[in-house]
């Protein structure tokens, strides 16, 4: 089990890597069936990897002036206060639905991550038109973040969002995360990799003490061999994603979601 359990580590930790976010989503159905771990604590499980490896992630790029600080950290207090909700939500749900749930966000996350490359590219294409919209949230000329009452209030409300699906789901929300940033607050998607990581770290910390504070069984033998995959498979996702196109690397990883959601829903059908 010691084996596999960094093997599993190190795939969510090259997703993370990769793309920002997602990885979680590949951690429960890895611990629940690979594992044979029960649903619910896989939940606290991933929790911990995901947020210690995306903490493990964050520092170097924090170093490297490449996470907006400001605009994460709102991000990450209103997903603070999401995942306690949402941890305490999925206690009133019963393990077989809550999979099958998890399979039915996983073919979200799928989407998402397929159109996203399609939104940042029309964003773009748009951005100088005359005729379009004025975005909720704007920057100035240095590329500062104009935090106006309406932009903080869209980022809350995606923050909150993001923080209950981390602590129902046990995922650290990044494949919304990164999107939101993006299309949102208008950062650039190497930025909003970065502050992503910042964000998933510090939602998981909420998610994992309202986790514990609720009584719940957690293995941090399990964790922490699953975390040190997960830096190893930081480190790699991080290389990979420098050379390889990311709208390419956007679409396999999509497809691979969808086929791990059709695999969990089979099986949640099967248990309820």
């Amino acid at each position: 089990m010691l084996g596999l359990a960094i093997i599993f580590g190190s795939v969510v930790g090259f997703a993370l890597g990769l793309t920002g976010g997602g990885g979680g989503v590949f951690a429960v159905p890895l611990l629940v069936y690979g594992m044979s771990i029960a649903p619910r604590e896989a939940v606290g499980v991933s929790l911990s990897s995901v947020g210690g490896t995306a903490l493990f992630g964050v520092a170097p790029r924090l170093f490297r002036g490449e996470v907006e600080l400001r605009t994460g950290v709102l991000f990450a207090v209103a997903g603070m206060i999401g995942a306690p909700i949402g941890n305490y939500a999925s206690e009133m749900i019963s393990e077989s639905h809550l999979l099958l749930l998890f399979g039915l966000l996983m073919f979200v996350v799928a989407w998402q991550m397929w159109m996203k490359t399609h939104q940042v590219s029309e964003m773009t294409a748009n951005s100088g038109s005359e005729t379009c919209d004025r975005p909720t949230c704007q920057r100035d000329e240095d590329g500062d973040l104009r935090l106006t009452s309406k932009c903080a209030m869209l980022l809350v409300v995606v923050g909150l969002a993001t923080g209950f699906l981390s602590g129902m789901f046990g995922v650290g929300g990044g494949f919304v995360i990164v999107p939101a940033l993006v299309l949102f607050s208008r950062m650039k998607i190497h930025q909003a990799v970065a502050t992503s990581l910042l964000v998933i770290a510090l939602i998981s910390i909420s998610g994992v003490t309202s986790f514990v504070a609720a009584g719940n069984e957690l293995s941090w033998a399990t964790a922490i061999q699953f975390l040190v995959g997960g830096f190893a498979g930081m480190w790699v996702g991080g290389l990979v994603s420098k050379r390889l196109p990311g709208p390419t690397l956007q679409k396999v990883f999509a497809v691979g979601v969808v086929l791990v959601a059709v695999f969990v829903i089979s099986k949640s059908v099967l248990l309820a």
